[in-house]
């Protein structure tokens, strides 16, 4: 079955440029002008990916971000022409997978597309588990379980939690590392931003940053998962 897109996008000519590109890649195309077309697609289509314009009429993509995180799990590319970092912080913070600034070759948007399903599908093979303490992570169903319950993650958190667990203890991994490991070269350049990925999944693990069980960080290295966990 083909993956299906939704674009949400006001600029009409760079909406239809993405649409005719995408479809010509294989995708299964929807597109939105607005944030409350946006909302309404992703309910009754249920897209897989979901690439958001940051700047949109009525509602900001920001906070379509937000809502959609309210109800779905599908993978969120924002796209803007803003180029701060703490423009890019916020929108991963809130829920995003990935970022993409303006202007971009249509070309690297179907990579990131690309990329970001398969972080969302992981392997076939259902037996790809691991037992961390009170965690269960299956990179399968690209699931954690923490004492028995589900911890949404996004498929982004999901795939830096799976990498860092693999490895418990004894490795370290920089931003740089941790991005190549869990991410793939495409995300090259964001090394920062994946201090809110680790914000993000600390948070949602419950662990306390000031002296964290499952994701730590060693000071002048990088990242680890918890030995005791």
């Amino acid at each position: 079955m083909e993956p299906k897109l939704l674009l949400v996008e006001d600029e009409q000519g760079m909406l239809e440029e993405m649409d005719t590109y995408l479809q010509r890649e294989g995708f299964q195309v929807l597109t939105a002008c607005t944030g409350k077309e946006a909302l309404t697609i992703v309910r009754s289509e249920r897209p897989d990916i979901v690439v958001l314009d940051w700047m949109l009429p009525e509602k900001s993509g920001i906070d379509i971000c937000r809502e959609i995180r309210q109800t779905s799990h599908c993978g969120i590319i924002m796209v803007t022409a803003r180029s701060d970092e703490s423009d890019k912080i916020v929108g991963l913070e809130i829920g995003a997978d990935d970022y993409l600034t303006k202007p971009f070759s249509l070309r690297e948007l179907a990579s990131r597309i690309r990329a970001l399903l398969r972080r969302l599908r992981g392997p076939e093979d259902n037996s790809m588990f691991l037992e961390r303490d009170n965690l269960i992570i299956s990179e399968a169903k690209c699931q954690v379980l923490k004492d028995g319950q589900e911890i949404q993650l996004t498929p982004t958190e999901f795939k830096i939690l799976y990498t860092l667990a693999a490895r418990p203890g004894m490795v370290f991994f920089s931003r740089l590392q941790l991005i190549k490991a869990a991410l793939e070269d495409e995300y090259m350049g964001y090394e920062r931003t994946m201090d809110s990925h680790i914000r993000n999944l600390r948070r949602k693990l419950g662990d306390d940053p000031a002296n964290p069980r499952y994701i730590q960080t060693v000071y002048g290295f990088g990242y680890r998962f918890g030995e005791q966990s």
